[in-house]
């Protein structure tokens, strides 16, 4: 009797395979930004497509943001497609004004009849000694500026899923894939960093939560590699009769508020865990929306356990502190269930 064999990737080779069968289904999408070509992309997102497509389709850019996200926005105008990598999140300070100002408002700008069809990838997330401007996540500052779709996937499956969406959506995208999700062999070791991914080209819909675990005790909400971090506190927190359910929500804009206030309905508690700062950001959000759909459900006031609004450090003890964990996570939720 034949084995069926499971096909597993990790999130860095599920994201260059994504790219690659997109590239080779239409000619107009493209690559560039930093090592992106020769060194197949510091975190691996690239990896073997310059091999395949050239440098034509795969370009290393010098070290610009400002011009390479710019030329990148000219050629969306124009009819292509392209990809840019923003090599860490942390860089975006340099080029705000051409992802704000002008990838994500000039559809608005132009009455609609201009689109923008781009995907803005980049690298989030500490956990590794590289201090304050190479380590935070920053999602939420994206997703409080109108005009372009934020994805966050936290596993293979859905990393290869989204960014084929995202690709083919006609709306700027910005892709955020956190470093402890890639499957890099120089990270801390990540089990769910591999996992199984169809060979075939398939989407995920951008804007649609999933529940990564069922459980009916309290709603953890969560995205990136935080979702991991929750699913071994469900774990733990299981040993001890406390099932918890942990929603994923894959995306902020658009947000799936529905999928948020169903879970809280059905658990009563509801704890969001992010790697971002806790103010004025995702936690809050999600926080606001619970309370708008599920107030009378509620059976304790919702908690966020959040990175603290203080720069990344750079002393691996005073990051370990700062950052949310398995155990801290685990001890909040406790806490909403047991008071």
């Amino acid at each position: 009797m034949a084995v069926e064999t499971r096909r597993l990737l990790t999130t860095s080779k599920a994201i260059s395979e994504a790219i690659a069968q997109e590239m080779e289904r239409d000619p107009r999408v493209f690559v560039m930004g930093e090592d992106v070509g020769v060194y197949g992309g510091i975190f691996g997102a690239t990896e073997g497509l310059l091999a395949k497509f050239g440098p034509e389709r795969i370009m290393d850019t010098p070290i610009s943001e400002t011009a390479f996200i710019g030329t990148a926005i000219g050629a969306a105008i124009s009819g292509m497609r392209p990809i840019a990598e923003l090599m860490f999140v942390d860089f975006f300070g340099v080029c705000m004004d051409q992802i704000y100002n002008h990838m994500a408002k000039i559809h608005y700008e132009s009455g609609g009849n201009v689109t923008v069809p781009m995907v803005l990838t980049t690298a989030i997330g500490g956990g590794y000694g590289d201090a304050a401007q190479h380590s935070q996540t920053l999602y939420g500052l994206f997703a409080h500026l109108p005009g372009m779709k934020i994805v966050v996937p936290s596993t293979p499956y859905d990393a290869k899923g989204l960014m084929i969406s995202a690709i083919r959506d006609d709306n700027p995208v910005v892709y955020f894939f956190h470093k402890g999700i890639m499957g890099l062999g120089w990270m801390t070791p990540n089990p769910r960093a591999t996992g199984e991914v169809p060979e075939e080209p398939y989407t995920v819909p951008i804007g649609k939560a999933d529940v990564k675990r069922a459980g009916g005790d309290v709603t953890i909400v969560t995205v990136s590699l935080m979702v991991h971090r929750a699913l071994d506190a469900a774990e733990d927190l299981a040993t001890e009769g406390i099932e918890a359910e942990v929603l994923d929500l894959r995306s902020l804009v658009p947000l799936d508020r529905e999928a948020i206030v169903e879970s809280v309905r059905k658990t009563h508690r509801l704890l969001v865990v992010d790697e971002d700062y806790g103010s004025f950001g995702m936690s809050g959000e999600v926080i606001t929306t619970a309370i708008e759909g599920a107030f009378d459900h509620l059976d304790a006031p919702p908690a966020r356990l959040a990175y603290p609004d203080v720069p990344v450090p750079y002393s691996r003890p005073m990051e370990q502190f700062c950052l949310p964990d398995r155990e801290k996570i685990a001890a909040a939720a406790r806490q909403l269930v047991k008071g």
